[in-house]
C-alpha cells in the first residue's frame, strides 16, 4: 500500500513591525531561510491580527491587494507590493468546511501587513497564491481554537496555513531600540508559551489570561495572540513542533516562530 503523503505544515510567525517587510535583518533573513525549507504549499492560507471582523470572512479575490494598514512610516514601505495571485476555489472550501459559524465572502480586503511583510520573504517570487481569513473578534478565545480545528482538511491538500501575529505584543511599552533589553514578564511568557506548546497543553493556553502578571502584560489586548491559537488547534496528537526563530524586540514584542509538523531546523534569530 502507497503511504499517504505527509500533511503539510501549519506556522505560527511572530510579525513585528511592519518595517520587518523591507528591511535585511535577524528576522527578515530567517523568514528567507524557512521560506527554501519549506515544501512548496498549493496555496497558503493567512490568518492575521490585522483582519478583525464581527463575523468571519475569508477573501476570495482573484488578486488580493498589498494593504498598508499602519502610518508614520517610510514611503518604501507604503510604496512595497506583493503582487501574488489569489486561491478563490480554496478559499471557499472554507465556507464548507466550518460549521461551528457561518463564514462570508469577502472581496475588498487583500494582504494586510501581518501577511505579505512575511510572505515576502518565504516566497519572494509571490507566486504562491495566497488568501486571508478574518478573526472575529466578538468571540473567546475558545471560539477560534474550535474554527481552528476545522481547518485541518486543508492540510492534506498542500494549504500551509499560517497564523500571523505575536505572543507577547505589548505597544504601550515598547521601547524604540529594536535591540533594546527584553522586560522580565516578556521573557517569562514567551518561555511559559513554549513550555505548554511542548507539553501539549492547549487548554492553558487557551485559558492564557490565567497565567498571572506575566501574561496580562504581554497580552493587553488578544488580536496579537489569537492566530497562535487557530495553529495549535492543527497539532495532531505526537505531532512535532520546533522553533526556529525565537527572540523579543523593542523590549515587548515576541518574535516566535513555531512549525507544527513535517519540518524541524536549528536555526534561531538572536535574543
Amino acid at each position: 500500500m502507497e503511504a499517504a503523503a505527509p500533511k503539510t505544515p501549519v506556522l505560527f510567525v511572530g510579525h513585528g513591525s511592519p518595517m520587518n517587510g523591507i528591511e535585511t535583518n535577524a528576522y527578515s533573513l530567517a523568514w528567507e531561510e524557512l521560506g527554501k525549507q519549506v515544501a512548496r504549499p498549493k496555496a497558503v492560507l493567512c490568518i492575521s491580527a490585522h483582519w478583525l471582523t464581527a463575523g468571519t470572512f475569508v477573501h476570495v479575490s482573484d488578486a488580493p491587494k498589498t494593504i498598508h494598514d499602519f502610518w508614520g512610516f517610510p514611503k518604501t514601505l507604503y510604496e512595497a507590493r506583493y503582487p501574488c495571485p489569489g486561491a478563490p476555489t480554496v478559499a471557499k472550501e472554507i465556507q464548507s468546511l466550518i460549521t461551528k459559524t457561518t463564514v462570508s465572502p469577502d472581496t475588498e480586503w487583500g494582504l494586510d501587513h501581518g501577511a505579505w511583510t512575511v510572505l515576502h520573504h518565504l516566497f519572494p517570487a509571490a507566486d504562491v497564491p495566497v488568501f486571508q481569513m478574518s478573526i472575529d473578534h466578538t468571540k473567546p478565545s475558545e471560539f477560534h481554537y474550535q474554527i481552528g480545528k476545522e481547518l485541518a482538511a486543508l492540510r492534506e491538500q498542500r494549504v500551509l496555513i499560517v497564523g500571523s501575529g505575536n505572543i507577547v505584543h505589548n505597544l504601550r511599552v515598547m521601547r524604540y531600540d529594536r535591540d533594546a533589553k527584553p522586560y522580565d514578564w516578556a521573557i517569562e511568557f514567551d518561555e511559559l508559551t513554549r513550555q505548554l506548546i511542548v507539553a501539549g497543553d492547549h487548554r492553558s493556553l487557551i485559558a492564557y489570561e490565567k497565567c498571572g502578571r506575566a501574561a496580562s502584560l504581554a497580552v493587553p489586548t488578544p488580536d496579537h495572540y489569537w492566530p497562535l491559537l487557530y495553529t495549535i488547534a492543527l497539532q495532531d496528537a505526537g505531532e512535532p513542533v520546533s522553533f526556529p526563530i525565537e527572540g523579543i524586540a523593542n523590549g515587548s514584542i515576541s518574535m516566535r516562530t513555531i512549525i507544527i509538523g513535517g519540518h524541524d531546523t536549528s536555526a534561531h534569530a538572536p535574543v
